[in-house]
């Protein structure tokens, strides 16, 4: 039965995270905030739902002044138009003055590459946060590619069944970028229903 399938390789995904690099990604993010530095997230496809959905939650619940560079469909479709996909990211970022105290994440289900060239405006932007001294983090899929070379700290989600990457990435993309905004490091407000939900007494042992 597929469902079974599908709900297996997501557990045995969910088992080969990585924990350590969960927290680490929790305390280098934070130490970004502390310093005053801002965040942002960026993917493509997929990934961009993501990053903008995580921006609202670092934003809302961990006080982060967060931005995505690819909410503004305006701004997004002018630089492609004018400058090619490869540069959108990167140019927005330095109209932004990215600097050293900010910091990166970055969703994508292969990570980027240089060569083959894969994700070039993904690449581009790590390099520019390279060259600033910004922290790269990231949640990324199959071997992690560029990112992973390059972060600071980065959850790669492994491969536990090939013709199923994407979509037990993107999924698990979410489940590990909402437990970094539970995470005490970063969490600052409860959401709405974690406020309202009524305190249950402990089940009796």
């Amino acid at each position: 039965m597929f469902v079974d399938h599908f709900l297996d390789a997501v557990n045995r995904a969910v088992a080969g995270l990585d924990r350590a690099q969960i927290d680490a990604m929790a305390q280098v993010l934070a130490g970004r905030r502390e310093a005053g530095g801002r965040l942002f997230i960026i993917g493509v496809g997929g990934s961009a739902g993501h990053a903008s959905h995580a921006t609202n939650d670092f934003r809302k619940i961990c006080g982060f002044e967060a931005y995505c560079p690819t909410d503004n469909v305006s701004e997004l479709t002018a630089r492609i138009n004018d400058e090619g996909w490869e540069g959108t990211l990167s140019t927005w970022l330095e109209t932004s003055r990215l600097k050293a105290e900010d910091a990166l994440l970055v969703f994508s289900v292969g990570g980027g590459s240089v060569e083959p060239p894969v994700s070039a405006n993904i690449v581009r932007a790590l390099q520019l946060a390279q060259q600033r001294g910004s922290a790269i983090t990231g949640i990324v899929g199959r071997n992690g590619g560029f990112t992973a070379q390059v972060a600071d700290a980065c959850v790669v989600i492994p491969t536990v069944d090939p013709q199923l990457i994407t979509p037990i990435v993107e999924g698990l993309a979410a489940v590990v970028w909402h437990l970094l905004v539970s995470h005490p490091a970063l969490s600052l407000h409860k959401g709405h229903w974690e406020q309202i939900a009524p305190v249950e007494a402990p089940a009796a042992e």
